[in-house]
């Protein structure tokens, strides 16, 4: 191998491992609240729980015939506010601002139409591995 090659692999080492220093083991919830059907494969075959942690995604080897390495649910401000779509209960009225939806302390998050944009939090005590 010349001296070239050399450095080329030695780059692609550091690229490597920057990469793997930058992805971080999603939050709890951001992994326990998701149906184990509504899943989306982030992994491969025999993928390992701490080569799924290290992508950035969840690790659930607990259910067969589902993905074991599966993205996370969209990170929120505060945990309370993960959770899926479908388990968001109405906070508000069409049209309520972050504003007013904060005083009555509930989560805002409007990056999807067709459902309430202001929802009561869920309480993190049920957020595990």
């Amino acid at each position: 191998m010349g001296p070239q090659a050399a450095r080329l692999l030695a780059a692609l080492l550091v690229l490597g491992l920057c990469a793997l220093a930058m992805a971080q083991k999603p939050s709890p919830c951001r992994c326990s609240r998701i149906e184990p059907n509504e899943r989306d494969n982030c992994g491969f075959p025999g993928i390992t729980g701490d080569q799924c942690f290290a992508s950035g995604c969840c690790f659930n080897s607990s259910i067969r015939g589902v993905p074991w390495c599966f993205t996370p649910l969209p990170k929120q401000e505060l945990e309370e506010c993960v959770m899926e779509v479908s388990d968001r209960k109405n906070c508000g009225y069409p049209g309520i601002s972050p504003e007013e939806c904060a005083s009555r302390k509930c989560c805002f998050s409007d990056d999807i139409t067709q459902v309430p944009w202001c929802f009561f939090p869920i309480s993190v005590e049920d957020c595990h591995y």
